[in-house]
C-alpha cells in the first residue's frame, strides 16, 4: 500500500515539474515573442505599440534588464525622460555590469540638464571600458555643461588622444581650455576642429574670438569672412565681420563690408544699426557733423523696423541728444527701457536729459536704474555721486549717506565727496559724525573750499567767537591807546578848520 501511495506521489511530482516546465517555457516564449514584437514596432515607427509590447514582457519577468532597457529606449525616443530615467536606472540595478544603460542613463540625465548624475553615469561606463571616446567626449561635455571647465579638459584629451579625427571633442576642448584662460593651446583646438570639418560654423566662430582675444585681428576676420561664404543667408555675419575691422582699426574697411551687405540685406535692422553705431563712434567728440548726419541716417533706418535691438535703439536716441533733438532723444530712450533686455546705458542717457531739464526726481531715479542694471558688473564712475548730490537736493538725506558711502567706496576717500558725505550726515541728525568726516576731509586738503563751507555750518561759532585776550595783550592794548591822541583832543581842531573855513579864511582851489 505504501509503496502504490508513494508511486503515485512520484507521478504527481513529476507531473507538476512537467507542468512547470511547459509553463516556464511557454513564458519564455511568449517573453521573447514580446521583445521582437516591440522591436519591429520601433523599426516600423510605432513607438507606442512597443512601448505595449515592453511592458507586456515585463510583466511576465519583472527582473528582465533587457526589457527595461528597451522600454526606457523608446521613452527617451518619445522625449518622456522622466519614465526613461525610471526604467534605466532599473535596468542598471539589475545588471550594473552592463555599460550600454549606464551610457543612456547618463545621456537622459544630460538631457533634464542633471549635469553632476550624467557625469557620474559615464564615469561608471568609463571603470568597465576606458577606451571609448565617445563616452569620453560626453563626459567631458557634462562637466563643461555643469560649469566645471577645468575638470572637462582631461577626460576630452583622452578622448582626442582616442580619436584624433572626432571633430566635436577637438572644439569642445578648446571651449574648455578657452574658459580656463590657456589662449595658445585652445587656439591649436579649434585650429584642429576646423580642418577636421570645415563646414561647421561654430569652431569657426569661437577660434575668431581666440584669434581676437591673442591680438591677431587679420586671422579673426578671416574666419568671420569663412562663416559669411558659409551662410551667406545669415545677415548677422556680415555685422561680425564689419565690427571686427573697426576693431582691429579698418574703419573705412568696415564701412564698405557694412555697406555692401545693406546692398545684400535691405531690410536687415541689424547692419542699420551696426553701421549707425560705427558713425556714432566717429561722431561721439562732436566736431564730425558728417558722421553725426550718417549717424542719425542709419540708424533711424534701424529704428523704424520692428526687429530693431534696444542697443540700436539707445545709440539712436545717443546720436539725437548729439544733433541737439532732446525731445525726440527722450521719446526713442522711453521705448528702448520699455523692451528687454534693456541696455544700462539707455538710463544714463535718460537721466542727462531730464537733469537738463531740472527734473531731479526723474534723473535721480534713472541713474538709480542704471546703477541696479550694472550692479557690480563694472565700476558705476560718477554715479554714485550724482545720485547722492541729486538725493540731498531733494531733501532725502539718509539716501544721500548711503550712495555718497558707495561712491567712497568705489572711487576712494576724496574732499569734495567727504564734504558731501559730512552734510548729508549732518541733515540726518549725526552731528559728531559729520565733523569726523570734516575733520578728515581737512586733513587731506585743508583748504577745501566745500569742507570749509561744512565746517563753517557745523561750527557757527567758529566765524565769530574769539579766543580771549592774555594778560600781556589788554596790557598792550591799553599802552597802545595811551599813545595814541584821544578822539575828544582832535575834536577842537575840527570846529576850529571848520570855523575857518565858514569865515573864508581858508584858501580855495
Amino acid at each position: 500500500m505504501r509503496r502504490t501511495v508513494l508511486a503515485l506521489a512520484l507521478v504527481a511530482g513529476a507531473g507538476g515539474l512537467g507542468a512547470l516546465a511547459v509553463l516556464t517555457y511557454g513564458a519564455d516564449r511568449e517573453y521573447q515573442r514580446l521583445i521582437a514584437t516591440g522591436d519591429a514596432a520601433l523599426a516600423s515607427s510605432r513607438p507606442f505599440d512597443a512601448l505595449e509590447a515592453y511592458s507586456g514582457a515585463l510583466a511576465l519577468r519583472p527582473d528582465a534588464m533587457l526589457a527595461y532597457l528597451k522600454r526606457g529606449m523608446t521613452y527617451q525616443g518619445r522625449g518622456e525622460l522622466q519614465n526613461a530615467a525610471r526604467d534605466l536606472r532599473r535596468a542598471v540595478d539589475l545588471d550594473p555590469s552592463a555599460p550600454r544603460p549606464l551610457e543612456l542613463l547618463g545621456d537622459v540625465n544630460a538631457a533634464l540638464t542633471r549635469y553632476d548624475r550624467a557625469g557620474e553615469s559615464y564615469e561608471r561606463y568609463l571603470a568597465l571600458d576606458d577606451r571609448s571616446a565617445p563616452v569620453l567626449y560626453k563626459l567631458g561635455l557634462s562637466r563643461y555643461r555643469g560649469g566645471d571647465a577645468g575638470a572637462a579638459v582631461a577626460p576630452l584629451q583622452r578622448a582626442v588622444a582616442l580619436e584624433p579625427r572626432l571633430a566635436e571633442a577637438h572644439y569642445l576642448l578648446g571651449l574648455a581650455l578657452r574658459d580656463e584662460g590657456r589662449l595658445h593651446e585652445s587656439r591649436g583646438s579649434l585650429e584642429e576642429a576646423t580642418r577636421l570639418s570645415p563646414g561647421l560654423s561654430a569652431p569657426r566662430e569661437a577660434l575668431a574670438d581666440v584669434y581676437r582675444a591673442l591680438g591677431e585681428d587679420r586671422l579673426a576676420i578671416d574666419q568671420l569672412e569663412a562663416l559669411v561664404a558659409l551662410e551667406p543667408s545669415r545677415p548677422e555675419r556680415v555685422v561680425a565681420v564689419g565690427l571686427s575691422l573697426a576693431r582691429a582699426g579698418r574703419r573705412d574697411a568696415a564701412v564698405v563690408a557694412l555697406s555692401r551687405g545693406i546692398e545684400r540685406f535691405p531690410g536687415a535692422a541689424q547692419i542699420y544699426a551696426a553701421l549707425g553705431h560705427l558713425w556714432l563712434e566717429v561722431a561721439q567728440d562732436g566736431t564730425d557733423r558728417v558722421a553725426l548726419i550718417k549717424a542719425v541716417g542709419a540708424l533711424s533706418s534701424a529704428a523704424a523696423r520692428s526687429e530693431t535691438s534696444t542697443e540700436a535703439l539707445t545709440d539712436y536716441a545717443r546720436a539725437l541728444m548729439l544733433s541737439g533733438d532732446s525731445a525726440t532723444a527722450e521719446r526713442i530712450l522711453h521705448q528702448a527701457i520699455a523692451r528687454v533686455p534693456v541696455p544700462p546705458a539707455a538710463y544714463l542717457y535718460l537721466a542727462d536729459l531730464h537733469s537738463r531739464a531740472q527734473r531731479r526726481q526723474a534723473a535721480r531715479d534713472a541713474l538709480v536704474h542704471y546703477a541696479t542694471l550694472v550692479g557690480d558688473q563694472e565700476p558705476l564712475g560718477s554715479v554714485p555721486r550724482q545720485i547722492a548730490t541729486l538725493s540731498a537736493r531733494l531733501g532725502e538725506p539718509r539716501v544721500a549717506v548711503r550712495w555718497f558711502e558707495r561712491a567712497i567706496d568705489e572711487s576712494g576717500s576724496t574732499p569734495g565727496l567727504l564734504a558731501g558725505l559730512a552734510d548729508a550726515v549732518a541733515q540726518s541728525g549725526d552731528i559728531s559724525r559729520a565733523r569726523a568726516l570734516v575733520d578728515e576731509g581737512l586733513s587731506i586738503d585743508p583748504a577745501d573750499a566745500a569742507l570749509l563751507r561744512v565746517k563753517m555750518r557745523l561750527f557757527p561759532r567758529a566765524r565769530s567767537a574769539r579766543p580771549p585776550a592774555s594778560e600781556s595783550e589788554l596790557a598792550d592794548g591799553r599802552a597802545e591807546r595811551a599813545r595814541l591822541p584821544s578822539r575828544e583832543a582832535e575834536r577842537p581842531t575840527f570846529r576850529a578848520v571848520g570855523r575857518a573855513d565858514r569865515a573864508g579864511r581858508l584858501p580855495r582851489n
